[in-house]
């Protein structure tokens, strides 16, 4: 490892489940007791006391609650989180400087300088740990780069210098899918192609990883070599793009400071833009009426957008303004301040589905548009809305995925290289979640079938779809066969795809599909407009 690639010596602080742990606070509720927050009817997060009694995360919420009747159940809340775990930051603020919050219930600060003035890395972490256990029950850990301190918090262990990597071999690939990096399908995918472990994930050639993975797929692979997400060469912004703010009355709600926020937010994100830059790691520092000093940095995996933005500062608000009392501003916010601790070029950042699929909309309606779809989830569940993906395959089912507002819209496979039998554009308006049931009759009345050859018994004359009567054939092209999971029990074997127009008031352009195996048969796949 070159000493410019080398991460930084990091010390995580990482208090488990607190998620859960801020839900009992904030509703006054013993942590002896067990309790789990809950999300679209799943346990997203449980205290130690309920997983002693068998809850378990992603478990339904009859599962888990028929595991163990006496559970406290509670909704997910991020302000919530925000705000509780302020008290334990500014904690470890009071022993060492340069607090990073990463995301509630997880800070870093930078390990070397401080465990230099304490006479120790040991030695820190006994102190911190010894400081903040008063407030909450947390585990800390030391490492090279942030990655590695965060999983080495997890096991409460000191890792040596230049020993990152030697520390992540033997662990499971399923610790890259790590809260709010969202990488469940990566980690699924290098297990099935036996990569079990980070070690032999890293062993991999960075071009063979590109190819296969992608960017997300490189981002892994470099925490899994014990190195940071992006190489260090970060830019240090110019100064012009710090964005300030004096307020007249000063600020001293939560609900005007959130409605301030996202106007702020816009303008920060502006400014760093036009300069090709983005933001990971915001600082937060405001100044009351009476001269108090309040700040915070916030670390974030991925470039901030302006909606990540607004959030961050919202939280911070809500953990200054609702901290117990003699420890909240004696006074209103008068002077706000945002600035780019750190930032990255612009191309890390990726398009989301309003700027890569409607170009030709403004940015004030791509924000509404997309303030509503969230309104949406927040109203009916984070599986109330979806958005169509064009992925590869050869049937139109298959070319196009519905995922959940706010989760990747990569292509699980590559849509763009050449798949044999896959029908030409365009493809049909419509298709059927289930396919309609049809028959093609020839001339003389027989179905048509196909032949060993591959190819139709018959030019197609007649078709009914259902119970309808028969309508003649218009027109027809195909046929496009496909072997499908022939290999399989139960498979489709060969699979034939047929267009065709009916006669009829109207006209009707129709995909028909004949389904190989044990009992083949028409159907009508789709229509088109």
């Amino acid at each position: 490892m070159s000493t410019v690639d080398k991460p930084p010596r990091m010390l995580v602080l990482w208090c488990p489940d607190w998620p859960a742990v801020a839900a009992c606070l904030g509703d006054g509720a013993p942590l002896h007791l067990p309790a789990a927050v809950f999300h679209a009817n799943r346990v997203v997060a449980c205290t130690a006391v309920a997983r002693a009694a068998g809850v378990r995360r992603g478990m339904r919420r009859r599962d888990a609650q028929s595991r163990c009747p006496e559970l406290q159940a509670f909704g997910p809340d991020e302000d919530r989180d925000a705000r509780l775990f302020e008290p334990v930051a500014a904690a470890v603020e009071e022993l060492v400087v340069g607090v990073e919050v990463v995301r509630p219930g997880l800070v870093a600060v930078p390990a070397d300088g401080a465990s230099g003035y304490f006479g120790g890395e040991l030695r820190l972490a006994e102190l911190l740990a010894e400081h903040v256990s008063h407030q909450v029950e947390c585990q800390i850990g030391i490492a090279d780069g942030l990655f590695a301190a965060t999983l080495a918090a997890h096991r409460s262990r000191i890792v040596d210098r230049d020993r990152a990597a030697d520390f992540l071999a033997p662990l499971p690939v399923d610790e890259l899918d790590q809260p709010a990096a969202d990488r469940a399908e990566l980690v699924d995918l290098l297990r099935r192609l036996g990569l079990r472990t980070l070690g032999a994930f890293a062993k991999l050639a960075e071009r063979d990883v590109a190819a296969r993975f992608g960017r997300a797929g490189m981002i892994a692979h470099r925490l899994a070599r014990g190195l940071d997400e992006r190489p260090p060469h970060r830019r240090r912004p110019p100064p012009e793009l710090t964005v300030t703010k004096a307020f007249d009355p000063p600020l001293d709600r939560v609900d005007a400071a959130a409605f301030m926020a996202r106007t702020l937010a816009e303008r920060f994100h502006g400014g760093l833009a036009r300069h090709g830059l983005a933001c990971t790691r915001l600082g937060i520092y405001a100044t009351t009426e009476n001269g108090e000093e309040l700040s915070r940095v916030w670390r974030c995996a991925e470039p901030l957008t302006p909606q990540g933005i607004a959030d961050r500062v919202r939280w911070q608000f809500e953990g200054w303004l609702r901290a117990a009392p003699g420890e909240r501003p004696s006074a209103g916010v008068e002077r706000l301040r945002l600035a780019p601790e750190e930032t990255v070029e612009g191309h890390s950042l990726q398009l989301g589905l309003w700027q890569a699929g409607l170009r030709g909309l403004s940015d004030e309606t791509t924000e509404r548009a997309g303030r509503a779809l969230v309104r949406v989830q927040g109203l009916l569940g984070p599986d109330s809305v979806f958005t169509a993906v064009l992925d590869g395959g050869r049937g139109p089912a298959e070319r196009v995925r519905l995922v959940p507002w706010g989760d990747p819209r990569t292509p699980q496979s590559p849509p763009d290289v050449p798949w044999p039998g896959r029908l030409p554009a365009p493809s049909p308006a419509t298709v059927y979640a289930q396919p309609l049931p049809a028959r093609i009759l020839d001339a003389s009345g027989a179905e048509v079938h196909i032949t060993r050859r591959r190819e139709l018994s018959a030019p197609p004359h007649r078709v009914s779809v259902g119970d309808g009567p028969p309508r003649e054939v218009l027109d027809w092209a195909g046929p496009w066969l496909v072997d499908a999971h022939w290999w399989t029990p139960g498979g489709d074997g060969v699979r034939t795809r047929v267009q065709a127009v009916l006669a009829g008031e109207p006209e009707t352009a129709v995909l028909l599909t004949r389904v190989g195996g044990s009992s083949p048969h028409w159907t009508v796949e789709g229509v088109y407009d």
